[in-house]
């Protein structure tokens, strides 16, 4: 059964709502390198602080978060180790496993960050409600 026919006004909600999210985006990329940082490092930063059940994350997961290859991961975790914002250290059980953890130097500026952005989707939180509900409807 082929789905409901798309229109203009779908084709506007769409593209408002990807608008909405790239001015977004283009807020945290900006935000990044005011603090020194690159959008993915800040992405990575993000991505260890906030894995659920622990304060650390493997390598390998962090890949999976930032949808990137692990030797970029790697790479990526270098950068920050040289940066002071993260340290890594060898899994207990299985010293091969690789885990990356924030540094007090990495808590403090991901915090600046985290509050920036946190004002900022304080701001665009009702358009972006308003997008979603209505792109609910279609």
């Amino acid at each position: 059964m082929a789905a409901n026919k798309i229109t203009k006004e779908h084709y506007v909600m769409l593209a408002e709502f990807r608008y909405a999210l790239r001015q977004f985006l283009r807020f945290s990329e900006n935000a990044a390198h005011a603090a020194g940082l690159t959008p993915q490092q800040h992405q990575a930063m993000l991505a260890i602080k906030g894995f659920p059940g622990r304060n650390d994350i493997k390598i390998g997961e962090l890949a999976e978060r930032l949808q990137i290859l692990p030797h970029s991961a790697v790479g990526l975790v270098d950068r920050l180790v040289a940066q002071r914002h993260v340290r890594r250290f060898h899994g207990k059980t299985d010293r091969r496993q690789v885990h990356v953890t924030l540094t007090a130097r990495g808590e403090a500026a991901l915090e600046k960050l985290s509050e920036t952005h946190q004002d900022q989707l304080t701001r665009i939180a009702p358009r972006l409600n308003h997008l979603l509900e209505m792109l609910k409807r279609f």
